[in-house]
């Protein structure tokens, strides 16, 4: 009885990966990759939640402003203009770590469904048709319009502008809100050239580097999905 078990035991029995590598017998090259995703990955990781507090501020601010507008008869456009500041860098800048936390909006209908390999193919291909495409087009479209807010150029060459607010007494950063559109998807292709690493490193039979979380746990569509 125990003979005839044996051979049924083991990594052979895998049927979804036979030859599917643990944590411990990562290659040099793949153990490399896999340390790049991991410094690329904190880095949105630790601005996301760095960030997350201007939500609270936000909310604190706005607050000040009608007191001091209808109970002090006081107002300050800086002040105003500082809400809008925040709320583009808060989105912004954000984009990039709630993609880190599959927190986006995902109107799903297979790739639940589908086995922790599938959905590594499907992200895989979505970064690159998609995603790193969509974010080259962005900078290239914005680069021009972001410029414009930092120097005007004529035939007798550049001069800085810095643009500012339009109204007395506002913020003079229009030309760093402005840059936002650039840093935002830089932040979403850092983000990208991870989930690349990633996935194409899960395909290839390293299973750690893929951590198996609550979104990937249930293969039968059991997980939770984003409304």
């Amino acid at each position: 009885m125990t003979k005839d078990r044996r051979p049924s035991e083991g990594p052979s029995s895998n049927a979804d990966a036979p030859a599917r590598s643990d944590s411990g017998e990562i290659g040099a090259g793949a153990s490399a990759l896999l340390r790049l995703a991991v410094v690329l990955e904190s880095i949105n990781d630790r601005l996301g939640r760095g960030i997350a507090w201007l939500a609270l501020a936000m909310v604190l601010v706005t607050f000040l402003v009608v007191v001091l507008r209808y109970a002090l008869d006081f107002g300050s456009i800086a002040m105003q203009e500082s809400v809008t500041y925040m709320h583009a860098v808060l989105f912004m800048l954000g984009a990039a770590y709630t993609l880190q936390r599959n927190g986006h909006v995902r109107v799903d209908i297979f790739y639940q469904r589908f086995s922790r390999r599938g959905r590594a193919w499907v992200d895989l291909l979505g970064t690159l048709v998609l995603l790193l495409p969509i974010c080259l087009f962005i900078l290239a479209s914005s680069w021009d319009y972001v410029l414009d807010a930092w120097v005007q150029c004529d035939g007798g060459g550049c001069d800085w502008i810095l643009e500012g607010s339009r109204e007395a007494g506002g913020i003079p950063g229009v030309f760093l809100l402005k840059t936002l559109i650039l840093v935002m998807p830089l932040l979403v292709l850092i983000q990208g050239v991870v989930w690349l690493l990633r996935n194409g490193l899960f395909i290839a039979g390293i299973d750690a580097a893929l951590p198996q979380d609550a979104a990937q746990a249930a293969p039968d569509g059991k997980a939770s999905t984003h409304a």
